[in-house]
Formats: structure tokens, sequence, C-alpha cells
């Protein structure tokens, strides 16, 4: 664990998952204040959240952004088991590690299904809140084969950094591209002379169930969520439709929704001002009435 020099510097956290596997993840905020746990989607690191956890960390909550395993700088399963099932038991050991919660999760995508499968596991009572980033429990199958898609291709890796730039661009065409590449550079990591993304391709593997009786299991869980509940959908999402959102709703009566306008499927990154706003207003109002829906 290293120093912080203040509140909006992260500090590291090396914490363990199932089977004993190192997950890292940044701190930022008083190590006693309210517990937001934030997961990223498949792909990404804890370093998506950065914004976020630091103006959370100075508002005085404990915002705590994870690296999954296989991703960034935690370990990748050697047994390349990167199942919900394994996912949804690193997250509780990671809150048991915490103190024990109650702990408001954030999840975008991949992060998003852990956490709300997380809710009905054993432990799962620790969480208070769920906060689900552009997913649903029945998202659209062109948005998802897309991010498949992205996330198949240049298994050979990139010449350059640019050459990185230029696929995440080819890929999020509605956010103004970067005048540096050198933010990419806490995605990918150099060997042989040529950069890869810096995660594991076995995510992509098996995730052990059918996707339709994956959705099915999702909705049962959705439907006995008696948490708060916030759904931040971008609107430009080819992931999560308004009828997706709608759908959502309808099993979970209580949930907020909030749409942020210009952001598509990677709301926290298009508009990280707006999103901070939705989930900075959402854990405020959970402090200030208690857990209750």
């Amino acid at each position: 664990m290293s120093n912080a020099n203040n509140l909006l510097d992260p500090v590291q956290l090396r914490l363990r998952g199932v089977g004993g596997i190192e997950l890292v993840a940044d701190r930022y905020g008083p190590p006693e204040g309210p517990l937001v746990l934030f997961l990223h989607g498949g792909g990404q690191t804890r370093h998506s959240w950065k914004q976020t956890g630091a103006q959370l960390g100075a508002a005085g909550l404990r915002a705590v952004a994870l690296d999954a395993r296989g991703h960034g700088d935690s370990q990748w399963a050697v047994d390349r088991d990167y199942r919900y099932q394994t996912m949804v038991g690193d997250v509780l050991a990671v809150i048991e590690q915490l103190g024990g919660g109650p702990a408001v999760l954030v999840g975008a995508s991949m992060g998003g299904i852990t956490g709300l499968l997380a809710t009905a596991a054993p432990g799962g009572d620790a969480i208070s809140a769920l906060v689900l980033v552009d997913i649903v429990t029945r998202p659209e199958p062109a948005g998802v084969n897309r991010v498949i898609s992205f996330l198949s291709k240049n298994p050979e890796g990139f010449a350059t950094v640019d050459e990185a730039a230029d696929a995440v661009a080819e890929y999020m065409p509605h956010r103004p591209r970067p005048k540096s590449s050198a933010g990419l550079l806490r995605n990918l990591r150099q060997r042989d002379g040529r950069w890869y993304w810096h995660w594991d391709p076995g995510i992509l593997g098996d995730k052990g169930q059918d996707p339709d009786e994956m959705a099915a299991d999702l909705e049962g869980v959705a439907r006995a969520l008696r948490i708060p509940v916030l759904l931040v959908r971008g609107m430009q999402s080819d992931v999560v439709s308004a009828e997706g959102a709608a759908e959502f709703r309808e099993l979970v009566p209580h949930a907020e929704i909030a749409e942020i306008g210009n952001a598509a499927h990677t709301a926290a990154g298009d508009d990280n001002d707006a999103f901070t706003e939705a989930v900075a207003g959402f854990v405020a109002r959970r402090h200030a009435r208690g857990s209750a829906p």
C-alpha cells in the first residue's frame, strides 16, 4: 500500500480474491469513509473511475476502484477462470477485506452484471445500494457483439500507441479523440516491441452459462432487489436501449434512471461530469435517508 499526498491522490491496495488471486485497487478519500466500490467493464481497468473516484473521495467517501481478475494490475487467472460466479466471489471477498460493508456497488457492463449477481450471493447483504452503468438484464445483442468484436480484435497487438488510439477512435466515433495518446498507456503493456491491451484474452472465454439462461437468472435477481438501485444509461448506447431500460424498470419498479444525452456505452468516460453528478447525488440521497429504496 502506498501513501497518498491528499485525498485526491489514490492509495493503492492489494487485496485477495477467490483462490488467493491478487487484486489491485485504488482508494480515494478517507480510509474509514462510507464505502463505494467501483467495478469496471470488460477490457477496462480501475483507471476508468479515476476522476469520479477523486471527486467522491474529496467529498468524504471511501471510493475504491478495483481491477478485476485478468485486468490491469490484478493477477491473471492461471486456470482462466473468469466466470461471473468467480468474479462475484472476488467482489464479496474484497468487501469483507474492506470492513464488510455496507457498500454501494457501481458496476459498468461486466462489472454491473457481477454487482447485480453479488446481491443475491451469500454475503450479498453487505451491498447496500447498486448502480448499474449502461447494463441491464437483457442488453441489445448487436451492441454486445460490437463490444466483443472490439475486444477480440488485434490479438497481435499494435506497432505503436497511436495505432491503439486509432482502434479506440474507430470503436468510439462519438467521443472526441484526445490530443495525446499518452492516456492509453494505462491500458497497454509493451512486449517484444509491440503494444498489447493489458488484460487476459481469456476473459473472452466461456462464462459458463447460456446467454438466455443468464438473462433469465439476472431477471430473477433483479426482481428480488430491495436495495436502492440506479441505472445510468448513455442515450447513444447500442447496448442499453430505451426499451431495455423500461423493461428493467418493470423488473425493479423502485429503480432510478439517469440518462446522459451525449454518452454511449462507455458513459463514465463519455461525460464524466454528468456521470459523477448522477452517482454522487444517488449516494448522497442514500446517506440522507438510509438504505430504504
